[in-house]
């Protein structure tokens, strides 16, 4: 499976469900194709509080298709700058923009035509002046070096291609001290081939999944530290089954091979803040 044929195709099936999302269907693929059935509950379910849907457009909310809810888990501070990676529909860049507040800013970056048009709608229907959206790749982050306080994302990181390089990526763009606070989903033990090997299955956030020590070690490799993956939901039999319906697999049994397998996770990790200034050259 090569990591244009990824790119293109989660491309696309988003661009689907930023259109379902517009014409009110919501963006859960449930009761769609079978390509996109296993991207809907229970991963996407029961993500935001009232109080937290109450703060963005409902429009915001039919189009999120996360697996967690990274800011109220990234303590956000008031005048930080945040990048959300595969911001879609923008809850996250919307909710993240009032946290941090009108001395900060939040920049939403995705790759979908149809998902960044959702998320400017969902920004003129806010009025929230502290946020920009820019089109691009994680793996090719549009930003300069050192720019970003926290970076975040929600059930992106697993449908990159290159995950070594969207990490990379995320490492380039934080200042020293800066924070990498994600939620993804993360594999515990071993994963059958049928599911791994299945397109359709890497849409809907399981397939693409990194096994936890996996994470570790790219964050690792990048140079991370302070890296902690927090268990958000843990995804049982039934669950197991509702991801590989309509999928022309064996159900029963590869469900029973992959309980509690799946979990989503809150990802932490912290790119090393400046060694201090011992020259006489740099201290003034």
């Amino acid at each position: 499976m090569s990591t244009e044929n990824i790119t293109d195709l989660v491309r696309e099936k988003y661009g689907q469900a930023a259109r379902r999302a517009k014409t009110g269907a919501g963006s859960s693929c449930c009761g769609g194709t079978a390509e996109l059935h296993a991207c809907c509950d229970p991963i996407t379910s029961d993500l935001y509080d009232a109080g937290q849907a109450g703060e963005v457009p409902e429009l915001a909310l039919k189009s999120s298709l996360g697996c967690g809810n990274p800011t109220a888990l990234a303590e956000l501070k008031a005048g930080e700058t945040v990048l959300d990676l595969g911001s879609g529909g923008g809850i996250d860049v919307l909710l993240s923009a009032r946290r941090v507040g009108p001395t900060g800013k939040v920049y939403g970056l995705d790759m979908t035509d149809e998902m960044l048009a959702v998320a400017e709608e969902n920004k003129t229907q806010s009025g929230l002046q502290n946020v920009e959206f820019l089109k691009g790749e994680i793996e090719h982050i549009p930003l300069p070096d050192g720019s970003v306080d926290v970076v975040i994302s929600n059930c992106v990181i697993n449908l990159s291609g290159d995950k070594d390089r969207a990490i990379k990526e995320a490492f380039r763009v934080l200042k020293p001290g800066g924070r990498f606070a994600v939620s993804d989903v993360v594999v515990r033990g071993e994963v059958p081939a049928e599911i791994r090997n299945h397109m359709a299955l890497w849409i809907g956030c399981v397939a693409g999944a990194l096994r936890d020590y996996e994470y570790v070690t790219k964050l690792a490799k990048a140079g991370f530290d302070g890296i902690d993956i927090e268990p958000t939901r843990v995804y049982g039999l039934e669950d197991a089954r509702t991801f590989l319906a309509g999928e022309g697999l064996d159900v029963d049994a590869l469900a029973k091979k992959i309980d509690g397998a799946f979990i989503s996770g809150f990802i932490r990790a912290t790119k090393p803040a400046a060694a201090a200034c011992c020259g006489p050259s740099c201290c003034h």
